[in-house]
């Protein structure tokens, strides 16, 4: 392969990876930590060091570890049950064949008819389904802020 297609590559596995923050059926900073990882290969680490890369892969993980924290923390705050995490994961599931809409709010909805489902009790269950669905939003705003703050740190090491 030659430079340019591998560069076109990565500039696509990064876009992907942007693409896949906010498209649970994409692994969002995996793909933008492949991209930069081609992209630092392509010019044998000279521009973009071990150094940058050890920030950027920090930088993935950290967003990995938000992804998963920040929903449960915003279930687990509003007392949920384990019916109401399960249902928060097959509405984000289901969410995937309606959109972003349905991307957005199918947690809200699974979360809140699996602690409805537990308690038979509407408010806990909006309460549940809300705090299920803002943690999520949390989570999703740090992923894509830090998949941003890893495109500029190799960005700038390209150009630097």
């Amino acid at each position: 392969m030659t430079d340019l297609a591998l560069w076109i590559l990565s500039v696509l596995l990064i876009a992907a990876g942007l693409a896949g923050t906010v498209l649970p059926a994409l692994p969002g900073t995996a793909l933008v930590l492949g991209g930069i990882v081609l992209g630092a290969w392509i010019d044998d680490f000279s521009r973009v060091g071990w150094g940058s890369l050890a920030a950027i892969t920090a930088l993935a993980v950290l967003a990995w570890v938000l992804d998963y924290v920040a929903g449960l923390l915003g279930a687990r705050r509003a007392g949920a049950s384990r019916q109401a995490l399960v249902g928060a994961a097959v509405g984000t599931v289901a969410g995937l064949f309606m959109g972003l809409v349905g991307v957005l709010f199918m947690p809200l909805v699974g979360a809140a008819v699996g602690e409805y489902i537990a308690r038979r009790d509407q408010r806990q269950a909006l309460t549940v389904g809300v705090s299920t669905w803002v943690g999520i939003m949390v989570g999703l705003i740090a992923k894509v802020v830090l998949a941003c703050v890893m495109i500029g740190i190799f960005v700038v090491a390209l150009l630097v």
